[in-house]
């Protein structure tokens, strides 16, 4: 059963992008706290020494991995942890009752035997025997999967592309007014997406004033999507996904393509099939037709921002989503299903008002 409102929350990997900003989320949270940070490169440091920008109450200590030590003091766990670990502790802590919100991709799949084809890298360092644990796991898209992820004991939170590609393409393979053959995805991110740990690509001499695709063929995002896609349409898609770096460290835009069965629809129309479906969900924001979105427009906070056009000549369907990459596309997204699993609603706490410029 759902929890009652409230809660304890150990964040594990808390010096990353992702923990990092969900400790932000968390500190002005009105139910739930933190009560345990986790690291391994940063056990026995105080925080201030590793965060002196985002002080803490009393300067606690990042302390080791316990999972017995997590259950004494947490309800619900959230591992910001590189691919293949978080699926070697998450069964630990399960086992002694702590609820887990996972950022890594690690239970994003229902089939083991797919994650191992697709992380076969992660894979190769690790012998994973849960295949029935990843067939428990909630994938943890709200608007879609809302009482799902409310009673779930583990839930893998989608990655930065899926989350803005699916959400303004689910609605429309629901409602079975797309051609399931011919979708595409063009996505671009800020660098932030590549996480904390220092990588050439990354480097401002190597991003700045520059803009490239990479994983233009099987990118690891490419499956998780078509997962998902194939879930709500009811038959197998295969798509092609693009995604881009581009130079700014935080945000995404993702423009998704697809041939409308009935081309006599116009954006007016495929923009009340959209807010039809989210309109009561707080954090999408479909804008008015021939409005667009801008990644600044999210930055900061937990919104998706959705327009939709349509190019009549030819009954191409146009979808576009922004969001922050780091909040809507991972930490806040993981607060948005705790939030859930505590038995509250699911924008408390999250910030909906962009900082901008």
């Amino acid at each position: 059963m759902a929890a009652t409102s409230g809660g304890r929350v150990a964040v594990i990997g808390a010096s990353g992008y992702g923990g990092l900003q969900t400790i932000r989320l968390l500190q002005g949270h009105p139910s739930l706290s933190v009560t345990f940070l986790g690291g391994e490169r940063s056990a026995g440091r105080r925080w201030s020494s590793i965060c002196p920008f985002l002080p803490l109450p009393d300067d606690p200590l990042v302390e080791s991995v316990d999972p017995v030590r997590i259950a004494e003091v947490a309800d619900y766990a959230v591992l910001s942890l590189p691919n293949g670990l978080a699926c070697q502790l998450a069964p630990q802590l399960l086992d002694r009752g702590v609820r887990v919100v996972d950022l890594s991709a690690d239970f994003r799949y229902r089939s083991l035997d797919q994650w191992l084809e697709v992380y076969a890298q992660e894979a190769s360092n690790i012998n994973r025997t849960d295949a029935e644990l990843c067939r428990e796991a909630v994938y943890g898209l709200p608007e879609w999967n809302g009482p799902a992820i409310a009673e779930a004991k583990l839930v893998a939170a989608p990655g930065c592309f899926p989350t803005a590609s699916l959400l303004p393409l689910l609605p429309f393979l629901k409602q079975g007014l797309i051609d399931t053959d011919r979708i595409i995805i063009d996505a671009k991110t800020g660098t932030s997406g590549g996480g904390r740990v220092p990588k050439e690509a990354m480097l401002l001499a190597e991003a700045s004033e520059s803009i490239a695709p990479y994983g233009v063929i099987g990118h690891r995002h490419t499956s998780e999507i078509e997962q998902m896609a194939q879930d709500v349409a009811g038959q197998t898609i295969q798509l092609q996904f693009t995604p881009h770096l581009v130079p700014m460290v935080r945000g995404l835009l993702s423009t998704v393509y697809a041939r409308l069965r009935d081309p006599g629809l116009t954006a007016e129309d495929c923009t009340t099939v959209i807010n039809a479906v989210y309109r009561h969900h707080p954090c999408v924001t479909v804008l008015p037709v021939g409005t667009y979105p801008a990644t600044k427009w999210a930055r900061h906070t937990n919104r998706a921002l959705l327009s939709v056009q349509v190019d009549n000549r030819t009954g191409q369907l146009v979808l576009m989503s922004a969001i922050d990459n780091l909040i809507k596309g991972q930490a806040g997204q993981g607060v948005q299903c705790l939030n859930l699993m505590a038995g509250l609603a699911p924008e408390t706490g999250l910030p909906l008002q962009p900082i901008y410029p």
